[in-house]
Order: C-alpha cells, then sequence, then structure tokens
C-alpha cells in the first residue's frame, strides 16, 4: 500500500502542476512563436500554436480525472495513456526547435537550444520523483536538444558545431546529476518529517541535505551556461548585421537573468538559514549610485524612462557599510522601478538624517503601482503584486524579499508606499558610521584592463571540461596569451613544476585531484609558489570562497565566465596587485 499510495499521489501532484501552468505554457508558447515567425516568417508557427493549444488541451482532458478524484485507483492503462499524453505534449511543443534551427539562421538555432535546454530544466525540475511521467517528457526534448546539432554539424560540415552537441551532453549529464540529488534530498527531507522522536536531528540533515542540493544545482546549471552565454559572447565578436547583434544580446540578456536568479536562489537560501555575513567597509555614496545610473540609464531609456539621482547636499560623502549588499538592495529596487514604468521617471533620492546617523535612499516611480491591498505581501517570498505579473514582466518575486531580510540584516529596513496607476516610493534606511573618503585609485575593480595588458602572458588553466577549455582559449588567446591547458590537479601540478607562469587559472571539481589540492601543491613549493592563482568554478558559495581564501587565492571567479571581468582580473593580478575578485551580487 506505501508504494500504491506514494505513486498516486505522484500522478496527482503532477496534474495539479500542469493544470495550474497551463496558462503560464501557452503563453511562452505564443511568445516563441512570434519570435519563430519574426526569425523565420511563414505559416509554421502559427500552425504549431495550434497543434500546441490542441495538445496542451488534451493534456489538460487526460490528467482531469485524477484531479478531480484523486483517490481513485489508477490502472496501469491509465498511466500510458498519461504517459504518452506527455510524450506527445512535449513532442509537438518541442517541434519548433527544429523550424527554428533549420529555417532561423545562426539566432535561430541560438534560441533553439535555449529554449529547449529552458524545457528540459523545467520537466526535470516538476517530474523527477516520477520516473515514468520524467521519461516521457524528456525523451522528446532530449531528441532535439542533442540530435538537432549533431544533424547540423554533419550536414553543414562545420566540426566547430560539434561543440554545440558536446555542450547539449554536458548539460544532460549535469541534469541527471541535479535530478538524483534533488530525489535524494527529497527523500531525507520526507524522513525528517516521517520518523517521530528524531524531528530535530533530522531537520538538521534536511538544512544540510538543502544546502547540498543548492551547490549542486548552482553548480550543474552554472557549467552548462558557462558554454551557452560564452558561445553568445563569443558569436557577438564576429562579423553581425544588426539585426543578428539584437539576436545576441537577447541571447545574452537571457543568460544573465537565469545567473540572477541563481544568484538570488543561494542569497534567499543564506538569509533563511541565517548564514549571511555582512562585509562592512568604506563607501563612496555617490560613486556607487553614479554606477549604478550608468548600468541602468540604458535600459532606461529603451523603456522610455528618464533616470534621475538626486543626493542632498548634506549627505556624507563616505560611510561605513557592506558596499556588496548595499548595491545589490538599490539594484533590485531601480530594476523593479524601470521595469514597471514605461514613459515616465525613475528618480533616486538620497537624504541624511542626522539625528538617526541614518542614511534614507528612496527610489521613486510614476509606473503602475501596486494595489493598497497587496501592499502587506510584496516582501514575501515569491510573491509580486497579481498572478499577471510574472507574465507581463517576468521575474520571480524575490527581489523585494532579499532586499528588506538585507536591509534588516544592516540593521535598517526597507518599506513602500504606493498609489495604484500613479507610481510607488520604496525607501530603504540604513544607520551607518560617517568615515573619511579613502584616497583615490583605491577602487580596483572598476579599472578597465588596457588592450595590450595580457599580451605575451603565459598562462596555466586547468579545467576538465572540454568545452571549458575551449572557451577559455577563444577568450585569451585573442589578447595574445600562451594558455597551457591542463584536464585535472595532478597534470597542473606537474605542469607548474616544469616552468614559470605568469598567472593560474583554477577550477575546483575535477577528476584525480581537485583544485583546492593542487592549489595548496603549488603554492607549497617549486617555480610558481608566489604566482598569482585565480579561482575560475561554478561552486559559487561562500563556504567555496572561503576554501579559495584559505589556499590564498588572489581571486574568485564564477562561471558563467564574463569576459571582461576575467581579463580584467588577470591583467590586475600579474601586474603585481590584489584584486578582491568577486562578481557583484546584483549583476
Amino acid at each position: 500500500m506505501p508504494d500504491f499510495a506514494s505513486t498516486m499521489n505522484g500522478y496527482e501532484q503532477v496534474a495539479h502542476v500542469r493544470s495550474r501552468e497551463l496558462r503560464t505554457r501557452i503563453a511562452l508558447a505564443a511568445f516563441i512563436g512570434a519570435m519563430a515567425w519574426f526569425l523565420a516568417p511563414s505559416i509554421w508557427p502559427a500552425l504549431w500554436f495550434a497543434a500546441v493549444v490542441i495538445s496542451q488541451g488534451l493534456d489538460w482532458l487526460v490528467f482531469r480525472p485524477v484531479r478531480v478524484r484523486p483517490q481513485i485507483a489508477l490502472s496501469r492503462g491509465y498511466r500510458v495513456v498519461c504517459c504518452a499524453t506527455s510524450f506527445v505534449s512535449v513532442a509537438v511543443y518541442s517541434a519548433i526547435t527544429a523550424y527554428l534551427w533549420l529555417n532561423g539562421g545562426e539566432a535561430g538555432r541560438l534560441f533553439a537550444i535555449v529554449q529547449v535546454a529552458g524545457g528540459l530544466l523545467h520537466v526535470s525540475l516538476h517530474m523527477h520523483q516520477h520516473k515514468p511521467l520524467l521519461l516521457s517528457a524528456v525523451i522528446p526534448h532530449g531528441l532535439y536538444f542533442l540530435g538537432l546539432p549533431i544533424a547540423g554539424a554533419i550536414a553543414d560540415h562545420q566540426p566547430l558545431e560539434m561543440l554545440v552537441s558536446l555542450g547539449g551532453i554536458l548539460y544532460m549529464a549535469h541534469l541527471v546529476v541535479a535530478v538524483r540529488q534533488s530525489s535524494l534530498t527529497t527523500q531525507v527531507l520526507r524522513d525528517a518529517h516521517d520518523i517521530a522522536g528524531v524531528e530535530r536531528s533530522k531537520a538538521e540533515v534536511a538544512s544540510a541535505a538543502k544546502s547540498d542540493f543548492l551547490a549542486v544545482i548552482s553548480h550543474e546549471i552554472r557549467t552548462p551556461m558557462n558554454a551557452v552565454i560564452s558561445a553568445a559572447n563569443l558569436l557577438r565578436r564576429t562579423r553581425l548585421d544588426a539585426e543578428q547583434r539584437e539576436h545576441v544580446a537577447m541571447l545574452i540578456d537571457a543568460g544573465d537573468v537565469l545567473v540572477g536568479l541563481l544568484n538570488d536562489v543561494l542569497d534567499f537560501s543564506k538569509i533563511e538559514a541565517g548564514k549571511m555575513q555582512l562585509e562592512s567597509s568604506a563607501t563612496d555614496v555617490r560613486a556607487r549610485l553614479v554606477s549604478l545610473q550608468r548600468l541602468w540609464e540604458p535600459k532606461a531609456a529603451a523603456n522610455g524612462v528618464r533616470l534621475k539621482v538626486v543626493v542632498a547636499d548634506d549627505a556624507p560623502e563616505c560611510v561605513m557599510t557592506d558596499p556588496l549588499r548595499l548595491q545589490q538592495i538599490l539594484f533590485n529596487l531601480i530594476s523593479n522601478a524601470v521595469k514597471f514604468t514605461k514613459d515616465g521617471d525613475v528618480t533616486v533620492s538620497v537624504r541624511w538624517d542626522a539625528a538617526t546617523s541614518a542614511l534614507a535612499m528612496s527610489v521613486i516611480d510614476n509606473g503602475v503601482g501596486i494595489p493598497a491591498d497587496r501592499l502587506s505581501e510584496i516582501f514575501n517570498s515569491f510573491e509580486q503584486a497579481d498572478a499577471g505579473t510574472t507574465r507581463r514582466y517576468g521575474g520571480t518575486g524575490l527581489g523585494l524579499a532579499i532586499s528588506r531580510r538585507l536591509a534588516q540584516i544592516m540593521g535598517g529596513d526597507l518599506t513602500v508606499v504606493s498609489v495604484l496607476g500613479e507610481g510607488s516610493t520604496f525607501t530603504v534606511t540604513l544607520p551607518v558610521e560617517v568615515v573619511a573618503k579613502p584616497a583615490a585609485g583605491t577602487d580596483k575593480a572598476r579599472r578597465v584592463a588596457d588592450a595590450n595588458a595580457l599580451q605575451g602572458l603565459s598562462i596555466l588553466a586547468a579545467d576538465d571540461h572540454a568545452v571549458n577549455r575551449r572557451i577559455l582559449s577563444l577568450l585569451l588567446e585573442p589578447h595574445g596569451c600562451r594558455l597551457t591547458l591542463v584536464e585535472n590537479g595532478e597534470e597542473a601540478v606537474a605542469a607548474a613544476a616544469e616552468q614559470p607562469f605568469d598567472a593560474i587559472l583554477m577550477d575546483m571539481q575535477m577528476p584525480i585531484m581537485d583544485g583546492l589540492e593542487a592549489s595548496r601543491r603549488i603554492r607549497a613549493e617549486g617555480l610558481n609558489r608566489m604566482t598569482p592563482l585565480i579561482a575560475l568554478t561554478a561552486n559559487a558559495m561562500d563556504v567555496h570562497r572561503a576554501a579559495w581564501d584559505a589556499v590564498g587565492a588572489e581571486a574568485f571567479l564564477t562561471k558563467p565566465i564574463d569576459p571582461v571581468l576575467l581579463a580584467r582580473t588577470l591583467a590586475d593580478a600579474c601586474s603585481g596587485e590584489t584584486l578582491e575578485a568577486s562578481e557583484s551580487a546584483a549583476a
């Protein structure tokens, strides 16, 4: 009976999830169809969308009995029908991938790969506990995901296109690892809930499993995303017309959104676990605001929005606070203001309250506003103003929750005043200490590497994935670097013992010997014990950063690789200056 009940509840869970997401899938299909028509105009995108609507309706009808009567016994035949329906609906939904691959040109192929990769991730996350349904949904996606690049490479006689298929195989392998880890985590959580008398110990195990799961998910998604985003960045360097350049920019922006979502989930997890640590330093308030304004002005202008920064005359030049978290809060608030404002103004206003030694920063917009009955809920996790917000504007509902919790951890608060149809004002108030402004030129993270700064440098790079090594070659060799590429830590130690290098790039998780142990051995003795060592890894948790600090790494960079940040970090490290390398949490 337990096995049967578990299976029955599993089908019921999938049925409810698919029903709840039906409108979202239809809306997304409409968007994909529009993009397909834009990239390769014909009647086929419209016919495909009609087929999607029909297949999704059939899917809804087939799963309806288990939604309406969850306690009914599920016959073998009914389960087979459910799996067959899932297979058909997914096959139809992903069929647009073949159309884009064959008719959409280079941008169409990239869009197709990103679309089917998203579909694989989606079905893996919400069907991973039910293997028959999972297989029925994964197989069609997988055939398109792997088959099209391989067929295209053979048909076009373009060996380099095999990099896409290699990235696809890598992505599928990481999804398998993530699904297994997710199933293990679910089982641990279920055991913690069911076994009486050991709730506390089980909760601790579940918490550890959750942290492990987040670390695995972050690593397994960042690694293939490194191939996707880096390929898009490399494509942007080629000769493209204006339309193709716009399509590549769309791909890079979409990749940035996914990486931002990963960062939000990791931050939220740290806050929930009480492990968020602040690092206070002297912060130039106006310089931070100028940086954010420079970052957001192009996107604001594209929306017809005028972005203004107003700082009160009595506001201090420099305060003691956590600059990264301050920038993250303001980044989220400005992002929302620009997103929800069309043809209006967004003003960042900074005031100083001398009585309480607090800095009050308001982000004011005249956008859509928030209904009064939703104001109390918008700071909750995964909450947005209404159910249609995600469909119209995107987002996860985590940004405001994280921003308020960060403000509270920093000793302040984040509040909102809004009128529907007139706009919103979000105000973050932080108690700070006024300090003297540091000497000019200490903010190294703002420097842009000289175009010839890497010319002639000898760099050792260790990474166990062939795709990542190829990406490093394509990114750094145009700068005039001489690269020595190795597959694991043991080979890195051997190479470091044979010749001196100007810098070492080290991955973390590698077979035979991991990056941390290799770094310890290189640091212990030999020709490169003083050579700048830079961690370049998909392990992005604070515990990983601390581990690299312990072995003496000059910088910590996470994948997907930011080409500009990589070049700048290498240039600074090789010039004998230490760069506190870490990607902005707002990015």
